[in-house]
């Protein structure tokens, strides 16, 4: 199983499964390892009473044996038995065994000259070469004795699969007493060179183990049984624990939760096990409360939050409707000054050209005329204007070359330029046609030429360039050596009615040094977004000013001027969305517990 399956199979599941496989995985090993601890040491002891068994045959089969070959006394079974076993059960099972006579037992016996009773395997062989060694290691009877009783009396054992049957080995080993005997050559067993610590014998003794190995089989299939029994139960057992004592009072958090989700507020979690879920239920239930008084005040400030809005609408709308009517009192006035100042501009230039007036009397016609176009300026800047913020002002392009268009606006301006001894410049590229708005670029340029005459001193440079950037687009600047504006001042140069300060000493913004409206550049600004483009400054205080407008040569699009108060309008008319929130009945006093 890859390591994302294993995640996924216990890290991404509900916390039931979960847990069963987690507690499971623990507890299946422990049990498992538990009952085979239990039947390998049941097996241990199978073993070692089998043992106890071999070691009692084997002072039978040596007794059976010298009477048989030396005419020894007769010897009662019931003196014999299990001699050197201290279990009970080994004593029942060597009587069974005496009593159903289902054993066998042979004497082994290392070379000889007679060659009695050689073994025939090379296991036995094996065995018969080792103990021979630890013989060699024995030189007096107390040593002999010391060794067979001890519980570390050599001894070797092993199970025959193919008869079933338990073979069992147990050396013999050369007392004082048994050197007369086997030095007699008329015993069958002649050892002329015996010596005390040799290895007389290899006892081996050979018992049916059918009925162990059908045992120690029964004893593992109950074992196998139990063990299965006992992790089924134990699952069983888990799976009651973790779905009644932990997952039922989460899932019922989980089902309150989602209930006060969908709008019933009025559920509480009602869990009684006195542990840490009926905690934690109490702590949801508060929560719940507090939640519901912070959304009853959170309802309570909304709707005074609705009431202030709806003053600042109506307040708003008032001052849209005033500056909407001064607005149209502006242009209304305007509109009508322009006639009479039309007819006044007129009259003085009929003035001016009668040839029998004094020079005070011309000087005082040409301030007339002066005076009147500045104010006839004024007012168109304003009517500009206020058409702007209405956006009735239309766009209508057409295809003209640029370069011949900003050359004849230079030359109009050169004549004013020429009284203050400003030389201006015009720099131009080969540039192909532009389908833009004519009327709205000149009055573009005019208006950048005036406010660059106007703010550079006599003898000063006014340089006008137009020329296409890498993106396509016109990119016309009008740079001088006037006064320059400071950066504090760079971005309300282009606001209405406003002039930057001059490099006078003394010069403020409350006090201007030059005349005029203040809205050529707010006029510029508008017109420039107007027709798709805009307009950057880069100026230095005392150094001059760098205006650059860009524009795109093709107005593939009419871009349309909303007016800023029409847009506030809609902002201050724009439906709010219902705030939607439950707003059920609560009494506070009484509360729910779990």
């Amino acid at each position: 199983m890859s390591y994302r399956r294993f995640k996924k199979t216990l890290g991404e599941t509900n916390l039931e499964r979960k847990c069963r496989w987690l507690f499971g995985a623990c507890l299946l090993p422990l049990i498992a390892g538990s009952f085979w601890w239990y039947g390998s040491r049941t097996d241990e002891i199978v073993l070692e009473q089998n043992r106890f068994v071999g070691e009692a045959l084997v002072d039978l089969a040596m007794m059976s044996e010298h009477k048989n070959i030396l005419g020894a006394r007769t010897t009662q079974v019931s003196d014999i038995i299990a001699p050197n076993a201290t279990d009970k059960m080994a004593n029942d099972a060597l009587s069974k065994l005496l009593s159903e006579r289902n054993f066998k037992w042979d004497v082994l016996h290392p070379k000889n000259e007679s060659g009695l009773g050689e073994p025939q395997e090379n296991y036995e062989w094996d065995l018969v070469f080792k103990w021979q060694k630890l013989g060699d290691a024995l030189e007096k009877d107390e040593a002999i004795d010391d060794l067979s009783g001890s519980e570390q009396r050599p001894w070797e054992g092993r199970l025959d699969e193919e008869s079933i049957r338990y073979l069992y080995y147990q050396p013999v080993f050369t007392k004082e007493g048994c050197i007369t005997c086997h030095n007699n050559p008329s015993v069958p067993v002649y050892w002329p060179d015996l010596e005390v610590g040799d290895l007389l014998a290899v006892v081996r003794v050979e018992t049916d183990a059918k009925k162990t190995k059908a045992d120690q089989n029964h004893n593992r299939s109950m074992l196998l049984i139990a063990a299965i029994a006992t992790v089924s139960l134990a699952m069983l057992a888990l799976y009651v624990v973790v779905r009644y004592v932990i997952v039922k009072p989460l899932q019922h958090l989980r089902d309150v939760s989602d209930r006060v989700r969908s709008g019933d507020v009025h559920q509480r979690a009602v869990i009684h096990t006195g542990d840490e879920f009926e905690q934690l239920g109490a702590a949801f239930n508060r929560m719940l409360r507090q939640l519901l008084r912070q959304q009853d005040e959170l309802r309570s400030v909304n709707g005074e939050l609705d009431l202030k809005i709806d003053e600042m609408a109506s307040a708003n709308m008032r001052l849209f409707e005033m500056n909407q009517l001064k607005s149209d009192f502006l242009a209304t006035v305007s509109h009508e000054l322009r006639t009479p100042l039309n007819s006044i501009i007129g009259f003085s230039d009929l003035l001016e050209s009668i040839d029998n007036l004094e020079d005070k009397e011309r000087r005082y016609a040409s301030n007339i005329q002066r005076s009147g176009k500045q104010l006839l300026d004024m007012i168109n800047d304003i009517l500009d204007l206020a058409k702007i913020e209405s956006g009735k002002l239309e766009v209508r392009p057409s295809e003209f070359d640029i370069s011949q268009v900003v050359a004849t606006q230079c030359d109009l301006a050169r004549p004013l330029s020429g009284k203050k001894n400003i030389d201006l410049e015009f720099e131009a590229a080969e540039l192909p046609l532009v389908k833009q708005d004519q009327g709205k670029i000149e009055q573009i340029l005019n208006n950048l030429l005036s406010n660059a005459i106007k703010f550079t001193p006599d003898g000063g440079r006014i340089d006008v360039s137009v020329h296409q950037d890498p993106g396509g687009n016109l990119r016309l600047a009008v740079s001088d050596t006037g006064v320059g504006i400071s950066e504090a001042e760079q971005v309300l140069v282009f606001e209405k009615f406003r002039q930057g300060t001059t490099v006078l000493p003394g010069g403020n913004a409350m006090t201007r040094e030059y005349s005029g409206t203040g809205l050529g550049l707010s006029i510029v600004r508008e017109l420039c977004r107007l027709l798709g483009g805009d307009i950057t400054l880069e100026s230095e205080l005392g150094k001059g000013s760098r205006f650059t407008v860009h524009l795109p040569c093709v107005l593939t699009e009419l871009p349309k001027i909303d007016s800023p108060l029409a847009d506030e309008l809609k902002q201050m008319t724009k439906p709010r969305p219902d705030i939607q929130v439950a707003a059920p009945s609560i009494d506070h006093s009484t509360e729910s517990h779990p």
